[in-house]
């Protein structure tokens, strides 16, 4: 397989994406097309999305900025949730197609998160609903416990939060997003469940702690789950290496302006859109699993979600792709992920 020069896959989705809004969405979006059919659209914009309304006009702005350069990419919507959502509002939007799930943020635990959820008791009467219609929870899984150390969150929230989540409402349909450690991973291999499933993200396959210090601190690398040991690193690759359905490709693409990513209280985020899909492939080839490829970009993620599987494909070939330096936003601009650097794929 390593030999291949040429790899025809079923156009993949991206489970896991955020656009942001105006002109940094018109700018960033192209990106996503190009590789992605479907795209499921993270709601914690400046102002979340927590209703119907504010989805479809968000929806719409995304469509409308999709016309501009002529794709068919479909963006799948989120509600974030808050301890005021309306359970009839949510389970409006979900049977009539509106949400494909709903997120959870712990409070504080990320990028606009601040309505977030402290104590996840506070919303059993909503993930109760949920369970009922087989409405999918998304969950940033990170204990927002200031006490317990950042590199620990993922796991002890798997440990003292999701267990028991999984106790009281066993057929609740979760993903943990961007997981970052060998205890997701096994946590999600152990379980083998239809209700559990994990993204991966391109930067946590690539890159380990290390990575954010080496010749001076990286700025342009911190995001949340902030990048951990290689040891959990290994762990990631290793499982998309060994073909588990239960994981599929989310990017967690997070473009932030140049000036907030440096800044004295730097934004965590990468923006990786315009490299997601050839770093992917480049693992894959690394860890001899090409033949698992197509499943975890293109068949896992509609599996899970009851989508059908595209129809339409995608080519890359084995010919270098220098990624974009940067991208301009008038006075300041968005720093991507590998800027500048060279892959050994391509799309065709």
């Amino acid at each position: 397989m390593s030999s291949l020069k040429k790899i025809k896959i079923i156009k993949p989705d991206d489970w896991h994406v955020h656009l942001r809004d105006k002109r940094i969405l018109k700018k960033v979006l192209r990106y996503t097309e190009m590789f992605y059919q479907r795209a499921i659209i993270m709601p914690n914009l400046n102002k979340p999305i927590i209703n119907c309304k504010q989805a479809i006009a968000y929806k719409n702005r995304i469509l409308q900025a999709t016309k501009l350069n002529h794709t068919q990419f479909e963006p799948l919507m989120t509600c974030y949730l808050t301890r005021e959502t309306s359970l009839k509002e949510l389970k409006y939007g979900f049977l009539k197609k509106i949400f494909i799930g709903a997120k959870l943020y712990p409070n504080q635990c990320t990028t606009n998160s601040t309505t977030g959820i402290n104590k996840i008791s506070e919303i059993f009467h909503i993930l109760e609903l949920m369970q009922k219609i087989k409405m999918p929870l998304l969950i940033h899984a990170e204990e927002n416990n200031i006490a317990i150390d950042i590199y620990d969150r993922e796991a002890k929230f798997i440990e003292t939060t999701l267990i028991p989540l999984r106790k009281q409402f066993p057929e609740l349909k979760i993903v943990l997003e961007h997981i970052t450690t060998k205890e997701a991973v096994s946590y999600v291999e152990e379980n083998n469940s239809a209700y559990l499933a994990g993204t991966i993200t391109p930067h946590h396959l690539m890159l380990n702690r290390n990575n954010m210090f080496i010749h001076g601190i990286q700025p342009n690398l911190y995001c949340l789950p902030i990048l951990k040991r290689k040891i959990h690193q290994n762990a990631l690759r290793k499982v998309i290496s060994n073909g588990s359905t239960n994981f599929f490709l989310g990017s967690d693409s997070a473009p932030h302006l140049y000036k907030n990513k440096i800044n004295l209280f730097g934004c965590a985020g990468i923006f990786n859109a315009p490299s997601s899909l050839l770093c992917y492939v480049t693992i894959f080839e690394e860890m001899k699993a090409l033949k698992y490829f197509e499943s975890f970009c293109s068949k896992n993620g509609p599996n899970f979600y009851n989508l059908p599987i595209n129809q339409s494909t995608i080519t890359l070939i084995k010919k270098p792709c220098k990624i974009v330096k940067k991208i301009d936003l008038g006075q300041d601009f968005i720093l991507p992920f590998l800027s500048g650097e060279i892959l050994k794929w391509s799309i065709l």
